[in-house]
């Protein structure tokens, strides 16, 4: 009878603290619907919306230690460990976990890429597949993923590939009994041949038995960056030859006897081949699949904010009756725009999660 008669004043003891539990898992479960699910998730605005949803699971712990029906005392030595056990996870994980996430939020702060830019730092090339707040992804021209701790990108220089185009460089080493006059004349010829526009050739280097020239040309379509590189190669390679230039070191020794005259050309050289169509398959197009998803959905989702954006202004403003109805009309093509986005969003999603993730280096 004694246990009966004390469950009632236990209640009572307990209830402001299941009170508080209850309105503060409520609390999480609205904050979490609004801030994750309904709004738009692009990659950046995802990782902060995460951050204050810890932020204020934490904050709910220490209210409910405050709220239990105990002594000061073990609330303080509660509160204590709770503190210790932060210190600790923090102090465990400040050269790996807390470093990366410092290195994310600075790299967000900074935005020097986004999804889908070409991006070079160390030995890795590629373009970006995702954004964490831990890592970033990219995708390398094998089509495999690689992902870099967020900590490496802010200790090397990552050079940002141009979206509205970058110059792109071959180099080639001739011996000095070639006329430059000819050599460069040829290398702009098969810069012109590969697509670039404002050709130009630099001497780099005179060495002891070879001059180094490098062709270059501007890119105006940075997705195909690989492809290009390639194109320039083969025309220089093919214009070098139909003027008769060998490329051969001027050290270059063979055993078999040949005619003093002989050239080392091949007899028969390739065709000039016109520019690449618009619409003509590309090795970039299956490359990079990921990244050309994730920069449609980083796309998608920027146009969503702003029509978000506009329809909470249009909502707000007051207006007359003739600009009432005008305003109604563009809320209602907002809505639809807004309806066509947040499935576009989702589509990309999707796709992107059909298959398992490659291996990661």
């Amino acid at each position: 009878m004694e246990h009966l008669e004390s469950i009632p004043d236990l209640l009572r003891n307990w209830l402001p603290t299941l009170i508080t539990l209850l309105i503060g898992i409520l609390a999480l479960t609205v904050a979490h619907r609004l801030l994750i699910k309904r709004a738009p998730t692009t990659s950046g605005s995802m990782t902060t919306r995460q951050l204050l949803m810890a932020a204020l699971t934490g904050i709910l712990i220490v209210v409910v230690i405050l709220e239990l029906p105990i002594g000061d005392a073990p609330r303080g030595q509660l509160l204590s460990l709770l503190g210790i056990l932060v210190a600790a996870a923090v102090t465990l994980s400040s050269t790996t976990l807390l470093g990366n996430a410092m290195a994310g939020l600075m790299l967000r702060s900074i935005r020097n890429f986004k999804p889908g830019d070409f991006i070079i730092v160390d030995r890795h090339r590629g373009r970006v597949s995702e954004l964490g707040l831990l890592r970033t992804e990219i995708q390398t021209e094998r089509r495999n993923l690689t992902t870099l701790p967020n900590l490496f990108l802010v200790n090397n220089p990552v050079t940002v590939v141009r979206p509205s185009g970058t110059f792109i460089a071959a180099t080639v080493s001739l011996g000095y009994d070639v006329p430059r006059e000819k050599i460069e004349k040829c290398l702009v010829e098969a810069a012109e041949h590969a697509g670039l526009t404002d050709p130009f050739v630099f001497v780099l280097e005179l060495g002891d038995f070879s001059i180094t020239y490098q062709a270059a040309g501007f890119l105006e379509e940075v997705k195909y960056l690989i492809s290009a590189e390639s194109e320039l190669r083969e025309q220089m390679l093919d214009s070098l030859h139909r003027a008769g230039i060998e490329i051969v070191s001027p050290t270059f020794m063979n055993q078999r006897q040949l005619a003093g005259d002989k050239l080392f050309v091949p007899k028969v050289g390739r065709v000039t081949r016109p520019p690449a169509a618009a619409d003509e398959s590309r090795p970039e197009e299956r490359m990079f699949d990921k990244a050309d998803l994730a920069e449609k959905e980083g796309k998608a989702g920027q146009q969503l904010k702003e029509v978000l954006d506009e329809l909470e202004k249009l909502e707000k403003e007051e207006l007359g009756e003739a600009d009432a109805e005008t305003a109604q009309a563009r809320i209602l093509k907002l809505q639809a725009r807004r309806t066509q986005l947040e499935a576009e969003i989702a589509q990309h999603k999707e796709q992107k999660n059909e298959e398992p993730d490659a291996e990661e280096s």
